[in-house]
């Protein structure tokens, strides 16, 4: 008579009394415990250049808003004083400040939906379109994203000059000032910003596209769904992982815009009416030389992108986890 086989499961079993009947296998467990130092071990070498590369400007920065620094302090003659949290109860007591703060808000949000419009627009045409007509179209996307903001903005403003644009000779209304009043000049540097940041949103929702099974979509023809409908029952959820990504994207972006503000508003507007925190920053530390309240102001946008990013962290590992 042959020997009694015992499986794999049972033997466990006898091995690990224990551990109750139908119970999971910890074995598992331990070995991904063991796994999880590699990605960390990976990181090291990219973490040994970028700590020390933004840590310790990020510890200076944070420094010097806690000290009395101005220029007499920067030329050596009066050594830096330690006030604690003056330049943030200075700070955030100061309206101008809550207006700037107000005004990059909703500077960034114009910025990003303008950007989410035009950049998904072009993506469904380029699903559209032929071969050389798309080919044209990424190139001329891409030579836009290409151009430096300098560059870029200067052109921008050759192009709405008071009194040599070709806007204002094509439109007749020689002599009229676009960067006047506030809010049209505010439109205009949105425009420039959406023009240098729509080409990632266009290729990256072109990709997504792409990816979305051909089946699914024919599908949708075949129950009758308009070209609207299918975008919108059909695409956008599907979309909607690399959607969370760019709108966080483009609001880190957007929040931080310096120098198509600086340039086209010549440092900030008339009377500065188009101060972002960006430019406010600026002006408060090398304009005004008080370095202390304008590292202030860079701490409080610091944490304010910090916590942007952290949204975007965590849409990343989710829809990592849905992927």
């Amino acid at each position: 008579m042959p020997a009694p086989t015992t499986s794999p499961a049972r033997a466990d079993r006898e091995k690990d009394p224990v551990r109750p009947r139908g119970a999971a296998d910890p074995a598992p467990a331990r070995r991904r415990k063991r796994r999880l130092p590699v990605p960390l071990i990976l990181l090291l070498p990219t973490a040994v250049v970028l700590v020390p590369l933004f840590g310790y400007p990020l510890y200076q920065l944070g420094l010097l808003s806690f000290m009395d620094f101005g220029q007499e302090q920067a030329s050596g003659g009066v050594p830096a004083r330690f006030i604690g949290f003056e330049n943030y109860t200075r700070l955030f007591g100061d309206a101008l400040f809550r207006d700037v703060l107000v005004q990059t808000m909703v500077f960034a949000a114009g910025c990003v939906v303008g950007t989410l419009v035009v950049g998904a627009a072009l993506a469904v045409l380029l699903t559209r379109v032929g071969k050389w007509p798309r080919l044209i179209l990424m190139f001329a996307a891409l030579g836009a994203w290409a151009a430096p903001a300098m560059t870029g903005s200067t052109v921008w403003m050759f192009l709405f000059d008071t009194n040599l644009g070709l806007v204002n000779e094509v439109l007749g209304t020689d002599g009229h000032n676009w960067m006047y009043d506030k809010w049209p000049a505010f439109g205009l540097v949105g425009a420039v910003v959406v023009w240098h940041s729509f080409p990632f949103v266009m290729i990256t929702l072109y990709a997504g596209i792409q990816a979305i099974p051909t089946s699914v979509l024919e599908a949708a023809r075949l129950d009758g769904a308009s070209t609207w409908t299918t975008f919108r029952r059909v695409m956008l959820p599907m979309l909607r992982p690399i959607l969370t990504i760019v709108v966080i994207q483009s609001i880190i972006w957007d929040f931080k815009v310096f120098t198509q503000i600086y340039v086209m508003t010549n440092g900030g507007g008339i009377a500065g009416q188009n101060l972002t925190l960006n430019v406010y920053a600026y002006q408060q530390a090398f304009a005004g030389s008080d370095y202390s309240f304008g590292a202030a102001i860079g701490v409080v946008m610091t944490l304010i992108l910090v916590v942007v990013t952290a949204f975007y962290i965590r849409a990343l590992r989710r829809n990592g986890e849905e992927l």
